[in-house]
């Protein structure tokens, strides 16, 4: 059997950090790359506060999950898929004890109807000054992508 395989580079979501795609179609399973709550074109990250050396002074999880959540989103549907085909999350945090509880709530709203697997780690930290970072696995029904726009969508030779 032979599956479609391509990569798949939004234009909506923040630019990857490294050398690989937003996402990558094998099949009719559709796996993110580590999504942060960073925003396209933009120097800050919601929720985060830096000084003047871009050393974080503050964060709110909040912001940063909700920010995560719309890049996620974006991706998912320059795909061709939707939330709620989502059916596996890994979550990254920077600090457990200090965000769990807050993080979790705000997951709760975004997840709670569809309820994916889920996997929560602490790292120690990201190579940009973010708190939290998503890993997804969705499934891909075949419809086009919402906006119409196949551009951003690669095939793999």
């Amino acid at each position: 059997m032979s599956w479609v395989q391509r990569k798949i580079l939004s234009p909506r979501a923040a630019e990857p950090v490294g050398a690989y795609p937003h996402a990558r179609q094998v099949g009719p399973l559709l796996f993110l790359s580590g999504i942060g709550p960073r925003e396209r074109g933009r120097p800050t990250i919601p929720g985060v506060r830096l000084d003047a050396h871009g050393q974080v002074i503050d964060y709110d999880i909040v912001e940063e999950a909700k920010s995560v959540f719309r890049n996620i989103r974006f991706i998912l549907e320059d795909a061709g898929s939707r939330w709620e085909n989502i059916i596996d999350v890994t979550v990254f945090l920077t600090s457990i004890e200090r965000d769990f509880q807050r993080f979790n709530a705000v997951y709760r709203e975004y997840f709670g109807a569809i309820q994916p697997c889920r996997t929560t780690v602490e790292v120690n930290r990201f190579p940009t000054p973010i708190h939290v970072e998503l890993k997804v696995i969705a499934t891909i029904d075949g419809r086009p992508p919402e906006n119409g726009s196949p551009h951003e969508l690669h095939e793999l030779g």
